[in-house]
Parts: C-alpha cells; structure tokens; sequence
C-alpha cells in the first residue's frame, strides 16, 4: 500500500501562510538547495492530489512557468478534491491570494512564465475528480499501485488530511521567518499528534526540510 505524503511550507511559528493566504514569504528563501529537494519529492510522487482552490491556481500557474519545478507538476498525474466537480475551471477566475503572490514574485526575481502552454498541460485539464468523502477517497488512492500520494495545501485541505489521521509522512520546508498569525496546519487536530523526525537537511537560505512520520 502507497503512503499518503503531506509537503507543506511552514513559517517558524507554525504558519502556512498569511491570514490572507499570503505565500510571499516562503518564496523569498527558496534557493538551488530547496529547488533540488523540492524536485527530488515531487518526482518521486506517483501523483498529486489537492484541494479545488489550490488546484485552481496551479492549473493557471504551472502549465505557463519555465521553472525546473514546472516539469514534474505538469506531467506527474493529478487528483483534485472538491465535493462539487470542477466545472471547466479554465473559463474561471478563481485564483487566490497564494497564485497572485506567486505571480508577482517569480516576474520580480526574473523567473518567466511562457504565453505558450505546456505540452505537458493535459495532465490538469484531465484531472481525477473525487467527490465523495475524503477518508475513503484517500484509502482507495492508496491501494492503487504505483509511487506515492503527494498532498499539497491549501491549509483547508491539509487540516482535514491531518484532522483525519491519514497522513503517513510530514515533509515540511520551515522557511527562517515568523509571521505573528496566519493559517495553520495543526490547528484542527482532535488530539495531540506525536510524530519522529526520520531525515533532516539544511540550505544555504537558512531553511530546513524536516520529515516526520507518526512516533
């Protein structure tokens, strides 16, 4: 059976993002380091599954970007989260405050996005949609064969992945800044979660990527 992979960004006081959703922050310390450690995890997923408002703004984000991260987002499978469907989310302007962010930020530091679509493109425009409850959804993901499940937040998403209990490993990129308040990961827990640090790796830009699975 393949493990249910949570990979979250997280500010050093426990947040994964702005009250707004704001993801700023975690961009200004990515570095060769964190960019190589990110592309090893995400090749290493058998597919990604998401929330639909994170799903939206990948779809309007990945499919155009030049970056290395670009590949393995476009071509790995997706599964996206949403109890209503999709509805043909590419006529839809329903990005967040996280794709502005990103936007802005990856056309200050030079980072360039294409007018031209990715080849690798059908990979979201043919997403899996799952509807039904989320414990079950995620249960027969895993009994399917193949790589791991990779999650990606929204913190909303993730809550509930890790209110469930259904999470196997933590992969979590602490990025050296304190945001005072925002959106956090742990906060809908039924019960203290006691997890072991099983690998740990430091980048030049002051963060950390620690990998916890349950103690």
């Amino acid at each position: 059976m393949r493990k249910l992979i949570l990979k979250m960004s997280i500010s050093i006081d426990g947040f994964v993002g702005g009250p707004n959703g704001e993801i700023d922050w975690l961009l200004k310390s990515l570095d060769e380091g964190t960019t190589a450690w990110l592309l090893d995890t995400l090749w290493k997923a058998g597919v990604h599954i998401m929330g639909s408002r994170t799903f939206y703004d990948m779809a309007s984000f990945w499919p155009y970007s030049t970056e290395p991260v670009a590949a393995p987002m476009n071509e790995i499978p997706k599964v996206v989260f949403s109890k209503k469907g999709l509805g043909g989310y590419l006529n839809q302007r329903l990005t967040t405050r996280a794709y502005k962010d990103a936007t802005l930020l990856r056309t200050a530091d030079g980072s360039k996005h294409s007018s031209v679509i990715s080849p690798a493109a059908g990979t979201w425009q043919d997403a899996q949609v799952a509807t039904g409850d989320l414990a079950t959804e995620i249960m027969l993901l895993k009994q399917e064969p193949g790589n791991d499940i990779l999650a990606h937040g929204g913190a909303s998403f993730a809550q509930s992945l890790t209110a469930l209990g259904i999470v196997d490993e933590y992969q979590l990129l602490i990025h050296p800044v304190a945001l005072g308040t925002g959106l956090t990961l742990f906060s809908a827990l039924p019960k203290p979660l006691h997890l072991k640090l099983v690998n740990s790796q430091t980048f030049n830009s002051g963060a950390v990527a620690h990998i916890y699975r349950e103690a």
